[in-house]
C-alpha cells in the first residue's frame, strides 16, 4: 500500500515529537512492505514567523491531497500578543474547519503498570478505558457574531454558541457508532437545565437513541460529568458532548492516566477526506529541545492514524503492543517515571518502540524485549 502523510511538525516540542513518529511509521513501512511519503507543511507559530499568517495556503494544499495529516502541536507564549488572525490557534481551528474534521476521537486509557502515576487511588482509575467524543468545528468556538463593543456599562463582549441540528446528530451518531464497536456504553454530556442548545442536543440524542437499540444511552449534566470523571471515571465507555464542554472534560481526563503526554487524539470527518492526528499535550516550549518530551501519545496518534485514516489495522495494533512492551520493560520518561526510576530520552523511548516492533512474533504474542536504549 502507498500512501500520502502530511507532516506538520509545529512549534515547542512538536519538531522533536514528530521526528520520533516519522521514524516510527518508517519502521511500519519496512516491516508491512508499504510505502509512505512524507510531505511537509507549516502551522502555527512557526508559520506566522516564517509567511505572517498561521496556516499558509499551501499548508492547506498539501493537507486536502494528502490520505493523512500527523500534526505536532501549535503556540506558546512568543506569540501571546498577536492579533487574533495571526493567533497559532487560529491556524488550528481554521485547519480543523476547512477539511471537515468534526468529529475529535480522544482515547483515556490507563494502563496496568502505571497505576501509581496517577494523581487518583490506584483502585479508583483501574480499568479505566473510555473515549471522549468531542464535536470540533461547530459551537462556541466558531459562532458568530463574536466581538467586543461598548455599552452602557462599558465594554462588552459577545460569543455565539450555534448549532444546527445536522451538526449535532452527525457526532452523536459517530459516538453511537463507536460504543458499538466498544461496550455499548454512550454517556452525552450537556447543560440541559440551562442551555436551549443542549435541549436541542439531547432531543437529537433520544431521537437517534432508537436506531441503536443496543447501546445504553444516559444523559449527564457537564458539572456533574466533570466530578464523575474523578470520582468513578471506571463508569464510562464512551462520552460525546459539545465542542467547548469537550474541550475542557478531554484535558481534565487526560490528568487521570498520570500525564497529558501519554494520550493521543483522531480528529475525521465524513467521507474519504484526510483525518488529523495529535497528541493532546501542547508545545510544552519550557522543555522544547530538552530531548525529554513524551513521545507515547504521538505514536498512539500514529496508531490512530494507521486504523482510521489508512485502514491498517493490524499495523495499529502492532504499535499500540509495541508501546506496551516498552512499558512493561520499565522504560519511562520524566514524566512518567516514579522517584526510583532512571528517565529515558525521548529519542531513546523512540528507539525502544521501533525495536519492540520488529520484536514481535509471528503469533502475535508479545516477545521478552531485552533491547537496550542507545
Amino acid at each position: 500500500m502507498k500512501f500520502s502523510i502530511a507532516i506538520l511538525e509545529g512549534d515547542g516540542v512538536g519538531p522533536e515529537i514528530i521526528n520520533e513518529a516519522v521514524l516510527l511509521l518508517k519502521t511500519v513501512a519496512k516491516q508491512y512492505g508499504h510505502t509512505f511519503q512524507f510531505d511537509y507543511g507549516q502551522i502555527g507559530g512557526v508559520a506566522v514567523d516564517e509567511v505572517g499568517t498561521p496556516l499558509p495556503d499551501k499548508t492547506i494544499e498539501l493537507c486536502k491531497r494528502s490520505d493523512a495529516i500527523l500534526l505536532g502541536a501549535v503556540g506558546g507564549p512568543r506569540w501571546d500578543q498577536e492579533p487574533a488572525e495571526r493567533r497559532p490557534e487560529t491556524g488550528l481551528l481554521k485547519l480543523r474547519k476547512t477539511l471537515g474534521v468534526f468529529a475529535n476521537i480522544r482515547p483515556v486509557k490507563v494502563y496496568p503498570l502505571l497505576l501509581e502515576i496517577s494523581p487518583l487511588k490506584a483502585d479508583r482509575v483501574k480499568n479505566v478505558d473510555f473515549v471522549i467524543v468531542r464535536e470540533l468545528t461547530g459551537g462556541i468556538y466558531f459562532g458568530t457574531p463574536r466581538e467586543r463593543k461598548q455599552g452602557v456599562n462599558g465594554l462588552e463582549v459577545v460569543d455565539t454558541l450555534v448549532y444546527s441540528e445536522k451538526e449535532i446528530e452527525r457526532i452523536i451518531r459517530k459516538a453511537f457508532e463507536l460504543a458499538k464497536q466498544r461496550r455499548n456504553k454512550l454517556t452525552s454530556v450537556d447543560k440541559a437545565n440551562v442551555l436551549e442548545s443542549s435541549r436541542v442536543w439531547r432531543e437529537v440524542a433520544n431521537r437517534l437513541s432508537h436506531e441503536y437499540p443496543e447501546v445504553e444511552l444516559n444523559h449527564m449534566l457537564v458539572d456533574n460529568a466533570a466530578m464523575q470523571l474523578i470520582k468513578n471515571p471506571a463508569q464510562f465507555d464512551v462520552i460525546v458532548t459539545e465542542n467547548m464542554f469537550g474541550d475542557i472534560l478531554s484535558d481534565e481526563a487526560s490528568v487521570i492516566t498520570g500525564s497529558i503526554g501519554m494520550l493521543p487524539s483522531a480528529s475525521i470527518g465524513e467521507g474519504s477526506g484526510p483525518g488529523l492526528y495529535e497528541p493532546i499535550h501542547g508545545s510544552a516550549p519550557d522543555i522544547a529541545g530538552e530531548n525529554v518530551v513524551n513521545p507515547i501519545g504521538t505514536f498512539s496518534s500514529v496508531a490512530l492514524m494507521l486504523k482510521h485514516s489508512l485502514g491498517l489495522h493490524q499495523e495499529a495494533k502492532e504499535v499500540e503492543a509495541a508501546i506496551e512492551t516498552i512499558l512493561k520493560e520499565g522504560f519511562r520518561t520524566k514524566d512518567i517515571a516514579m522517584s526510583w526510576e532512571n528517565p529515558l530520552t525521548t529519542s531513546q523511548i523512540g528507539t525502544a518502540v521501533r525495536e519492540a516492533l520488529q520484536c514481535r512474533q509471528i503469533d502475535n504474542e508479545l516477545v521478552t524485549f531485552y533491547a537496550r536504549c542507545r
